[in-house]
């Protein structure tokens, strides 16, 4: 039955390309994705993401291509583009309904068309489908059909976390759904989950991601009262996590598209309905101010220290969502950043993975090398990537200026037990 299956991947970035390498294991594969840029460099065997490395693409035999009009020899189309938000913190569907339209363009009679986003509850049903008929002609649950898929792909985590975590999949009925357990079973080790319905594994898919913002928006909070109760939060939590059904959850900085997302997406999505989600929008906000918590609590340190912010240097230690991936889309980090310059400082950033030319477009700042970095009164290490956190406080020896250079841990990653007398400490 799958035999002479050929699947194609619409979008390949963090989220679609490990889904085309995992599935060229077994299938001819189809990668398509709007940029030609980013065609022309995979098909070089250049993965700017990190997530595929260059022996592994040249091994692969998926047809990258930026012609839709090559989606009409697969017969299972995965819509894996990302999702996003406007200005005003709103939905933002336009690469959803490009994708759906392009697809709809070019797929072939009896296709199965599975979406891979992030989208709110509904979405698959009320936007992409009837797209997909209004650009193919065809008929949904006649003429293709259609399913959905959530997205557990993580950046960092390398493809092969797409093949060994426990995969959900819901179709329009449930031929499609078996057929879609069928496929994604022939490759996932993890186990399929089938989920009830299309609205259910949407509405899943966010909660999972929710779940993780309001636990950390929770010891986000803590930090704040503890900071102002001269507490050390992470003392805190060690001692409450001896307790043995503590839910261990630690303070930091949450970045990234999936998780603002889903919080945003499902709270839009209750208010349509009639609802104010106020846990999840409440956990939201916290989190969003966590970069000016941060800039601010360093300004305080540094004016106890007798620093004048406005003659001060900060270095700051990474720019990307999460440690030991390039991907700087919604990080959190350019919030500390940008308090910082406002009151008058010299602000220093850099980062091991990320690109300048990425910085440059989404920011409009500058990254520098670990050699051009001048030495400063603080350094903020945002972003424990593995360079950072092997090199341990023996990193600070030259970036520190005079006796009591200032030292802010975001993550809590560096040994108290090894830290130098002269340096200043702080952590969420």
């Amino acid at each position: 039955m799958l035999q002479n299956l050929k699947i194609a991947v619409v979008g390949l970035g963090y989220v679609g390309l490990p889904i085309a390498a995992a599935f060229n294991r077994k299938y001819p594969v189809i990668g398509y994705d709007i940029s030609t840029g980013r065609i022309q460099a995979l098909t070089l065997g250049l993965d700017k993401t990190n997530e595929i490395g260059r022996e592994e693409l040249a091994k692969s035999t998926i047809v990258f291509t930026a012609d839709p009009s090559d989606l009409k020899e697969a017969g299972f189309i995965i819509i894996a583009v990302p999702s996003a938000i406007d200005g005003d913190k709103m939905p933002d569907l336009s690469a959803l309904q490009r994708a759906s339209k392009y697809v709809g363009e070019h797929m072939k009679k009896g296709a199965v068309v599975v979406y891979e986003s992030i989208v709110a509850p509904g979405m698959t049903e009320e936007l992409c489908i009837p797209l997909l008929e209004k650009y193919s002609g065809y008929e949904s649950g006649k003429e293709f059909f259609v399913g959905y898929s959530p997205p557990r792909v993580l950046a960092g985590g390398k493809k092969s976390s797409y093949t060994k975590t426990k995969k959900v999949v819901a179709g329009q009925n449930k031929e499609v759904t078996d057929f879609l357990a069928l496929v994604y079973g022939s490759i996932v080790g993890g186990g399929i989950y089938k989920a009830p319905s299309i609205r259910v594994a949407e509405t899943a898919k966010l909660i999972e991601s929710i779940q993780l913002d309001v636990n950390v928006a929770l010891m986000n909070e803590l930090a704040i009262i503890c900071e102002r109760l001269k507490i050390d939060t992470l003392e805190v939590l060690e001692t409450a996590g001896s307790k043995r059904d503590f839910v261990k959850a630690l303070p930091g900085l949450v970045g990234g598209q999936g998780v603002e997302l889903a919080s945003l997406y499902l709270a839009n999505k209750s208010q349509l309905v009639g609802h104010s989600a106020e846990v999840i929008l409440s956990g939201r906000n916290i989190n969003e101010g966590m970069g000016r918590f941060v800039a601010q609590s360093l300004i305080k340190k540094m004016i106890q220290e007798n620093i004048n912010p406005a003659d001060g240097r900060v270095i700051v230690l990474g720019l990307s969502f999460k440690e030991d991936v390039p991907d700087l889309r919604n990080s959190k980090v350019i919030d500390i950043v940008r308090e910082l310059k406002e009151y008058g400082m010299d602000v220093q950033l850099a980062d091991p993975y990320a690109s300048t030319e990425d910085a440059e477009s989404f920011y409009g700042t500058e990254l520098l090398t670990r050699q051009q970095l001048k030495p400063a009164h603080a350094v903020i290490l945002a972003v424990p990537h593995k360079p950072y956190k092997e090199s341990g406080w023996q990193q600070f020896e030259d970036l520190l200026i005079g006796q009591r250079g200032i030292v802010f841990d975001v993550k809590g990653v560096l040994d108290m037990k090894k830290k130098p007398e002269r340096i200043q400490f702080l952590r969420l």
